[in-house]
């Protein structure tokens, strides 16, 4: 008879995968890391290992894996204030189809554009974008995003009060 490991309060239990059966893209403990450092990206490693009750080397590898599989980045996130960008839109944008790529490539250059989405329905391209003021805004619109061939129409939506910004998915 095979015996069992031992699995007393003093040692870890192995991962439970949760979400979606078959998934597996995060176990509990790569769970718990994230839910810590989205309360606070900067908490020491030994901080995290004593709260979760595994070893510092097993939070150490956890946050290192996920960063390198590109499930988590730690950056630090001025937000479009910090540098004076009051004014945020959501433009649609529709394309000549067979430019999607060259123009979702050209739209990912301008600095003003922080989020760009290909997308169905009634716009090919939805962009999220920050800017100084509305004559920034218009500038924006008109001349460059004016000059890139393949755009069919737009429509823009200027944000005139943000009621949730924020970074953090409920991981578990």
């Amino acid at each position: 008879m095979a015996r069992q490991p031992h699995s007393g309060p003093d040692r870890p239990q192995e991962p439970r995968y949760l979400g979606r059966p078959g998934a597996g893209i995060l176990d509990e403990i790569d769970q718990r890391v994230i839910k810590i450092l989205q309360a606070d990206g900067r908490k020491p490693n030994t901080e995290i290992a004593r709260e979760l009750r595994v070893s510092e080397t097993t939070v150490r590898k956890r946050i290192s894996q996920l960063v390198s599989r590109g499930l988590i980045n730690i950056v630090a996130v001025p937000t479009p204030r910090a540098v004076g960008m009051n004014l945020s839109a959501i433009i649609g944008i529709s394309v000549e189809l067979p430019k999607l790529h060259d123009i979702s490539r050209e739209l990912k250059q301008q600095r003003e554009v922080r989020y760009i989405g290909v997308s169905s329905g009634r716009y090919d391209i939805i962009v999220e974008a920050f800017f100084f003021d509305q004559r920034h805004l218009l500038d924006f619109i008109s001349t460059r995003l004016g000059r890139i061939e393949g755009i069919t129409s737009l429509e823009t939506s200027v944000i005139l009060d943000v009621v949730k910004f924020s970074y953090e998915w409920e991981i578990a």
